[in-house]
């Protein structure tokens, strides 16, 4: 697959983006297909990255050199620098999909204690469903605000319950730490559980909101697009 429109040859979010083009599946194929870039001419050596979630406007996958286990990003499909630069379109799926990455996310990363713990501090309802956990979301604009890769991305980062909380706020509001190289048998099995755990959450949208929440969420409002699990 060609490199996407306004892509830098240079960037690697738009690599990963040509490398794991969207798909219409929304049922999470084998886990062996979340490591498997194509290669075309364009890209005759392409990335390879754990995608959890591939539409026609955002890319998720985990992030190489994670704060935290779990930590993933989401980045635009289409190369924009800043926040700024993004469309109306592309800001809608963003926000459509945000929470519901967040929860499989977390959800994944996170120790059955650590999430319960969360429910018992209190949740509005006290579902078990509820209860996800503790966790950042980071996005930065230019070189000055501690940006490294000049393409839009969101940073999800969960908060084991081993970390500072409020003792220590730079830390915990703008996701600071200490980065590590990604475990390749840890990053395999987690992506497995991510991916089904956001097939959950899709279906959760549903029973709460329905088939126009999920075409909303799909953007399958008569324009046929396309997303990926």
């Amino acid at each position: 697959m060609p490199l996407p429109p306004n892509a830098l040859p240079s960037c690697p979010f738009c690599a990963i983006a040509a490398a794991y083009p969207p798909s219409s599946s929304v049922s999470p194929p084998p886990s062996s297909t979340t490591t498997t870039p194509i290669t075309t001419g364009s890209l005759p050596n392409p990335p390879l990255a754990r995608v959890l979630l591939s539409t026609s406007h955002l890319v998720a996958f985990l992030d190489h050199a994670p704060i935290s286990r779990g930590h993933v990003l989401i980045a635009t499909r289409q190369h924009r620098e800043k926040l700024s630069d993004v469309s109306v379109e592309e800001g809608q799926a963003l926000g459509a999909w945000m929470g519901i990455l967040c929860r499989a996310v977390v959800t994944s990363a996170l120790s059955r204690d650590e999430v319960g713990g969360t429910k018992a501090r209190g949740t509005e309802t006290g579902a078990e469903e509820d209860a996800v956990g503790d966790w950042n979301v980071v996005q930065n604009n230019g070189a000055r605000a501690a940006q490294v890769v000049p393409h839009v991305h969101f940073h999800i980062i969960p908060r084991p319950g081993d970390v500072p909380e409020i003792k220590n706020r730079s830390w915990t509001i703008f996701g600071k730490g200490q980065r590590e190289e990604l475990d390749d048998e840890d990053a395999e099995a987690l992506i497995d559980s991510m991916r089904q755990q956001l097939a959950k959450e899709i279906e959760r949208v549903r029973r709460r909101e329905g088939e126009e929440g999920l075409r909303l969420l799909l953007g399958e409002q008569g324009k046929g697009r396309e997303c990926k699990l």
